[in-house]
């Protein structure tokens, strides 16, 4: 792809497959690199001490981190959505398709799980002396934050997942402007005017 040597001033909007199975590729790196940056945060956060932490920063970061890499594998209609393939090509050791099922599992615990997800009630009664009831108790076992480990793997492997999307991109890249290039320029001017931010 030729690469401009000054600022690009006036651009045309595609609307082609090919422009728009970029554009879902872009919004896919976009929502791994949201996700990468969601887990440096949390390592951050949790390297703090207990008493310093943020449980609501914790589990905000958390849940976006795990929502943003739950969109990158909707197949969506073009079909530009990763795969269990793709999680197999980054190259990452271990268990990585276990891994990627429990990330799953634990978001649709968080997020559209029944319960509350940060602690289980249970409701007792008090009694008196005598054995009577004396009134009603509400107790709570709180659910561990998530830790470090399980978050740097994470992150880890949306950078895997992004190192190979970054590549997917370009030569998606490549195969849009080829299209371009065949254009007659009348056609070009025909097409809509889109903004460019820097």
């Amino acid at each position: 792809m030729s690469q401009p040597t000054a600022p690009v001033k006036n651009a045309r909007q595609l609307r082609t497959p090919l422009a728009l199975a970029l554009a879902d590729l872009a919004a896919i790196f976009d929502d791994l690199q949201f996700t990468l940056r969601c887990c440096e945060r949390l390592v951050v956060e949790l390297e703090r001490g207990d008493a310093q932490r943020d449980p609501v920063l914790i589990e905000s970061l958390w849940v976006s981190a795990l929502n943003s890499y739950a969109r990158c594998f909707r197949p969506g209609e073009r079909g530009m959505g990763l795969t269990e393939d793709d999680l197999k090509a980054t190259g990452v050791q271990g268990e990585v398709l276990e891994w990627h099922g429990l990330l799953r599992k634990i978001r649709k615990h968080l997020v559209l799980g029944e319960a509350n997800p940060r602690e289980v009630y249970s409701i007792g009664v008090s009694q008196a002396a005598d054995g009577s009831p004396e009134g009603i108790v509400i107790t709570s076992a709180v659910h561990p934050l998530v830790d470090d480990l399980t978050v740097r793997q994470t992150g880890r492997l949306a950078f895997e997942l992004s190192r190979l999307l970054d590549e997917r991109i370009k030569e998606h890249q490549k195969k849009v402007f080829a299209a371009v290039e065949e254009l007659p320029k009348g056609k070009l001017d025909e097409l809509p005017d889109i903004e460019i931010t820097t």
